[in-house]
């Protein structure tokens, strides 16, 4: 790769970034003045700069405490959300090398529910922390299942893909058995709503411990980025290069399960984001993960900010799953994806 390719690609990357960066901060101004109770634009300016001390406007107290209270943390939940599930499904793709990897595919969010679930119905511990480690658990029981049932080591990443199949389907059902046999009629509704995705009870102390996650995992995402670029063309090949295999699909899977437990324990398991994305960022700023993951991470977020407003738009005062929008989109996604990797007669 010439010095002159790799200046283009980072001032490419730049320009990308720069603008999703306008993209988003508009994406979150209309998440925060759109809804039931519309809020125009000024008066959302001005309410985040009254709590920030720049400014002491006159705002109705109402509005002040919408927009700081439920909307502004609700869309930057949803903008690290995103950014979080992006993530995540670009690292399951270099690490299995299949196009079709990410968390909902592979079981992680089933089983990260299935752990959340635990927690709500069944009772076990109490309060955030504890449904954040139910949720945890539950992605690493799903990680280890998907292992056993893959074969470990020797099996190819399409065996994965359909491990990850069967592991989701099984932490379904006991998700579906555990609600429907321990709760009752009102909290079976609320935890099915909540499993679909939902950004309604999000709260600033949940901003703060996404936010911690995410910086975290990010952070050493990119630590480990050219390794990804390694895995790429497979496990021996990326040993031949010096790449301890095994340490780091270790380090960068529990990574993921992290970012996804964390993020399933707080808003439901949201599919379809971890495949759509990093097949669109890929298409803007190449394949190399240095680049890759910040533009996945930012695309990530301005779409599930887009997302999380359609899901308010759609139906007339009712608010429609995030999941169910995530999927308008991912599923048809999905077809093309397979349809472009089938064989060529």
């Amino acid at each position: 790769m010439t010095s002159e390719t790799t200046e283009s690609g980072t001032a490419r990357l730049a320009l990308f970034l720069c603008l999703s960066l306008i993209v988003l901060v508009f994406a979150v101004a209309a998440a925060t003045a759109i809804g039931d109770y519309n809020i125009p634009l000024r008066t959302v300016f001005l309410s985040v700069t009254n709590e920030l001390g720049l400014t002491g406007a006159e705002i109705a107290p109402i509005q002040q405490s919408v927009v700081w209270n439920l909307r502004l943390s609700r869309a930057l939940i949803a903008a690290l959300a995103g950014a979080g599930l992006a993530i995540c499904g670009a690292i399951l793709q270099a690490l299995l090398r299949n196009a079709l990897a990410e968390p909902f595919v592979l079981g992680v969010s089933a089983g990260a529910s299935t752990g959340a679930v635990c927690v709500i119905v069944l009772g076990i511990g109490a309060g955030s922390l504890s449904l954040s480690l139910g949720a945890f658990a539950g992605a690493f029981a799903a990680f280890a299942l998907v292992a056993l049932l893959s074969n470990g080591a020797t099996s190819g990443p399409n065996h994965t893909i359909l491990a990850g199949v069967a592991a989701s389907q099984l932490f379904n059902a006991l998700t579906s058995y555990i609600v429907t046999t321990s709760g009752n009629a009102q909290q079976a509704r609320d935890v099915m709503f909540w499993l679909l995705g939902s950004f309604g009870g999000v709260r600033w102390p949940d901003f703060q411990l996404l936010l911690g996650v995410v910086i975290l995992c990010f952070t050493i995402c990119i630590w480990m980025a050219r390794s990804l670029d390694a895995f790429t063309f497979g496990d021996e090949d990326a040993a031949s290069l010096g790449v301890p295999v095994a340490r780091i699909r270790i380090v960068l899977f529990g990574v993921t399960a992290l970012l996804t437990a964390t993020i399933v324990s707080m808003v439901g398991a949201i599919g379809f984001v971890g495949l759509v994305v990093p097949h669109a960022a890929r298409y803007v700023v190449g394949t190399l993960h240095m680049r890759l993951l910040p533009a996945c991470a930012m695309t990530g977020a301005v779409f599930m900010v887009l997302a999380d407003i359609a899901s308010r738009m759609i139906a007339t005062q009712q608010t429609v799953p995030i999941g169910v929008v995530t999927a308008l989109v991912g599923v048809p996604f999905f077809a093309i994806i397979l349809y472009r990797a089938r064989p060529q007669t």
